[in-house]
């Protein structure tokens, strides 16, 4: 599968929380174009369904607990994000799914891009194209 899970580096300040952090290129295999988040996703509902052809990310859950589901074309795993100290970094040609454990679960993603709409496979089928088609990049 095309994904690894990484640790993210937690100091903890005494009596005073942790931070967790990480930093392009030096952590992550790509320069951050992108940071979003999202938020206000009700227990039980999925979200998702698409791939990426170029685009990689960093997943990670700051707080709560989100399911997310990746699948080569061949293959679905399934990996729960409920630590701000873990996330999963995607390299492109993944289906993914995402389904909220709990409400007011945050769900944040540092992209390799810009937005781009070319980049997004939305349907199944077209996915299972796609990576018949070997037109992949990591």
């Amino acid at each position: 599968m095309n994904y690894s899970i990484i640790h993210i580096k937690t100091i903890e300040a005494e009596q005073c929380g942790r931070i967790s952090f990480f930093e392009g290129i030096h952590d992550l295999p790509f320069e951050i174009r992108r940071i979003y988040y999202i938020s206000g996703v009700p227990e039980g509902k999925m979200r998702g369904f698409h791939a990426h052809k170029t685009l990689r990310q960093l997943l990670f859950c700051p707080y709560g607990e989100i399911e997310i589901i990746l699948d080569n074309g061949e293959e679905r795993e399934h990996i729960v994000l409920n630590r701000p100290d873990q996330g999963i970094l995607l390299k492109s040609g993944l289906w993914r799914e995402m389904l909220w454990k709990k409400s007011d679960s945050v769900l944040c993603v540092a992209a390799s891009d810009f937005y781009d709409p070319e980049d997004y496979i939305r349907d199944y089928d077209a996915f299972l194209e796609f990576r018949k088609s070997g037109e992949m990049y990591t």
